[in-house]
């Protein structure tokens, strides 16, 4: 099986900045695409960032130049760093991968998500 955990949400005030990690363990042998991703109370999950494999990023309009994502493919890892947290980024921010496995000989393809960790931004 697969599993992706996410660290480092937390609470903090406008203006200021949060590092979050998601790491990847499990059966597989390799990951393409990752990405974070965020759901705020009543609203639908939104793209934040996504990365490719040999690390080029695609942001949320609403994020440039905020926000960064970079990954580590030694260590199976994704990262968000924010900077200038503003209140509308308060939300639970999900990690995201594209994992390539074999399950009894069989070649599978599947995006797999974390569990989620908050992020609340006061003002």
């Amino acid at each position: 099986q697969v599993q992706l955990v996410e660290s480092g949400g937390g609470l903090v005030q406008a203006g200021e900045s949060l590092r979050l990690s998601c790491v990847v363990s499990g059966n597989f042998f390799n990951i393409n695409g990752m990405g974070w991703y965020r759901q705020a109370p009543g609203k639908q999950r939104e793209l934040v960032a996504r990365i490719s494999r040999d690390g080029n990023p695609i942001y949320a309009d609403s994020v440039k130049g905020r926000l960064t994502i970079s990954r580590d493919n030694a260590k199976n890892s994704v990262y968000l760093q924010m900077n200038s947290l503003k209140p509308e980024d308060t939300a639970v921010y999900y990690c995201s991968a594209q994992v390539q496995s074999y399950v009894t000989g069989t070649y599978r393809a599947d995006l797999y998500w974390g569990q989620g960790t908050q992020v609340t931004v006061s003002t």
